[in-house]
C-alpha cells in the first residue's frame, strides 16, 4: 500500500536549490569515450569532452545507510520525498552553450521547477522537475530541464492492456548488445546506485522486471552521438529525449535516425519488433 500523497507538502520544495562541483578528469574522458564507443580518440586536456558527459558528474554521494532498497540515495534532501516507490527519469530537454574540457572544474546549479501529481493508466504519478546548469571553463555549456517520475511499484513492470505498434526503422540504425558489462559500466560512471541496471534478482524478484533495465540517459547519450555522426561529427546544438518504454539486456537495442528537416533529426531506440523505447529528437542552429 503506498503512503497517499500530500501535494502541497510536495510542492513546498519548488524553488529548492543546490550546488555540487566536480572535475572533469582525463581518466572519466577515457571510460566515457569508451564506454559509448566514440570514434577517435579520447580527448587530451583542455579539448571538448563527449556531449551528455555532464550525466557522470556532480552526482550526489551519500552515506550506505542513507540508501534506500533501490540503491537510490532515501527520499528528501533536495527532490521532495515522493512516497512512491519507483523513480525513474522521465527526459530531458537540453541547450548547449558550449562544451566541457578535460580538466574543467565543472559547476552544477539545480533548482527544483515543479512538482505535479496526475492519474494514469498505470496508477498515480508525481512528476519532479528539475532546472540544471553546468558550466565549466568557459561559463555555462549546458542548460537542461530534467522531468523524475514517480511511481507506485505494483503497476510499473506492468505489460500495457493494448501492446504497442512496433518501431519503424530508421534510415540510418545501429545495433547495441546492451549486455550487463555496459549497463554496470555506466552505472559506475554515473555514480548510480539503482539495483534494477545491475543487480538481476532485485530487478526480476523485487520490481518484476523480465531482465536489468537499460539506462534512459544511456540510451539518450547513444542517440545523441550517432546523431553527431549523421552529420559528420557536428554535435546538435539542442537535444530532447522522452522515455517512451523500458528496454531490457536480454534484448538487442537498436538506435534510429530519420531526418526530421534540415537541421533536425529524429531518434528512437526499440528492440526488434517492440515499441519505441526513447524517443529524441536532435537539432542544429
Amino acid at each position: 500500500m503506498t503512503e497517499k500523497l500530500d501535494l502541497e507538502h510536495l510542492r513546498s520544495w519548488i524553488g529548492n536549490e543546490e550546488t555540487a562541483t566536480d572535475l572533469l578528469t582525463p581518466a572519466l574522458a577515457e571510460r566515457f569515450h569508451e564506454t559509448i564507443g566514440l570514434p577517435g580518440a579520447p580527448a587530451h586536456e583542455g579539448e571538448p569532452a563527449g556531449r551528455l558527459i555532464h550525466f557522470c558528474l556532480c552526482q550526489p554521494s551519500v552515506p550506505m545507510d542513507q540508501l534506500g532498497e533501490d540503491g537510490h540515495p532515501a527520499r528528501g534532501g533536495f527532490l521532495p520525498p515522493v512516497p512512491l516507490p519507483r523513480r525513474m527519469w522521465a527526459g530531458s530537454r537540453i541547450e548547449f552553450t558550449g562544451d566541457l574540457a578535460v580538466g574543467d572544474t565543472v559547476e552544477r546549479r539545480s533548482r527544483i521547477a515543479d512538482v505535479v501529481v496526475k492519474e494514469g493508466r498505470s496508477g498515480t504519478l508525481c512528476f519532479v522537475t528539475v532546472d540544471h546548469e553546468v558550466s565549466g571553463g568557459t561559463g555555462v555549456a549546458v542548460k537542461e530541464r530534467q522531468t523524475l517520475v514517480y511511481r507506485a511499484m505494483e503497476n510499473g513492470a506492468a505489460a500495457p492492456a493494448t501492446p504497442a505498434e512496433p518501431a519503424p526503422q530508421g534510415n540510418a540504425f545501429v545495433d547495441i548488445d546492451p549486455a550487463p558489462p555496459l549497463l554496470f559500466r555506466y552505472s559506475a560512471l554515473t555514480f548510480n546506485g539503482h539495483r534494477i541496471h545491475y543487480d538481476h534478482p532485485y530487478a526480476t524478484q523485487v520490481e518484476g522486471y523480465p531482465g536489468l533495465v537499460v539506462h534512459g540517459p544511456l540510451q539518450a547519450t547513444l542517440l545523441l552521438h550517432l546523431a553527431a555522426r549523421e552529420r559528420g561529427g557536428q554535435a546538435p546544438d539542442r537535444f530532447t529525449f522522452r522515455s517512451v518504454s523500458t528496454l531490457f539486456d536480454h534484448e538487442t537495442m537498436r538506435l534510429n535516425a530519420d531526418q526530421s528537416d534540415g537541421n533536425s533529426l529524429a531518434l528512437w531506440t526499440a528492440r526488434p519488433g517492440g515499441p519505441v523505447a526513447m524517443q529524441a529528437e536532435a537539432h542544429w542552429a
